[in-house]
């Protein structure tokens, strides 16, 4: 089986609910620990992450191998800046995917970006370690290097919850009308998606071609 590799969302880390459950429902089907990836894309210093170290960190995560890039929130848009740049992703699993993540990160939080580039960081609650920690405004600056919407070309599964308040459903009906071959799976969820996990791995397991094992 092709190596996985998942990226977790903002602030959180590779012991994330979701990543830890795909690894254990991967696992079970005989994939190897080791070829379950789930880099920590901040490596452990959350004030200096930008796209583009996460981005470094998740091309040594991959090296060079044909894998499947699965990602939640701001992991499913990196999956999907990385596998336009990189012919070696074979497919994509995207939770929530955090689409627009450029032009809607300076929107939300239009009202603190004085602040947050006078002061140098802001602080963001990081759910690895249950406390705030400071991020960096060089994440504003180097995320305006990247574009709202990568253009992969690769096949995608996309599950998005109709309730989600922080990405809203209708970017990733957006994004799929205008990729063929994205396929949108809408469900009963908000954001995190942890309530329907037996969906998802019921999804993923038809989007892989092992559903009936």
């Amino acid at each position: 089986m092709t190596r996985v590799v998942y990226l977790h969302g903002f602030a959180s880390g590779p012991q994330s609910s979701k990543a830890q459950f795909f690894r254990a429902r991967f696992e079970e089907r005989g994939l190897k620990t080791g070829d379950f990836e789930i880099p920590q894309l901040d490596e452990g210093d959350f004030e200096h992450m930008t796209i583009t170290r996460m981005i470094g960190a998740m091309d040594r995560a991959v090296s060079g191998d044909p894998v499947i890039l699965m990602g939640s929130s701001l992991g499913g848009y990196l999956a999907a800046l990385y596998a336009a740049r990189h012919r070696n992703v074979e497919r994509l699993v995207l939770l929530a995917p955090a689409f627009q993540f450029p032009s809607r990160w300076r929107e939300r939080y239009a009202d603190q970006m004085d602040r947050w580039k006078r002061d140098g960081s802001l602080p963001f609650f990081h759910y690895a370690f249950g406390e705030d920690r400071a991020l960096g405004y060089g994440f504003v600056e180097d995320a305006a290097k990247y574009e709202d919407e990568p253009d992969f070309s690769q096949p995608a599964l996309v599950i998005h919850g109709i309730d989600d308040p922080v990405v809203p459903v209708e970017i990733s009906r957006k994004f799929c009308a205008s990729h063929p071959n994205a396929r949108l799976c809408e469900v009963d969820s908000g954001h995190e998606l942890t309530d329907v996990l037996d969906r998802l791995w019921r999804e993923t397991k038809r989007f892989m071609g092992f559903q009936n094992s």
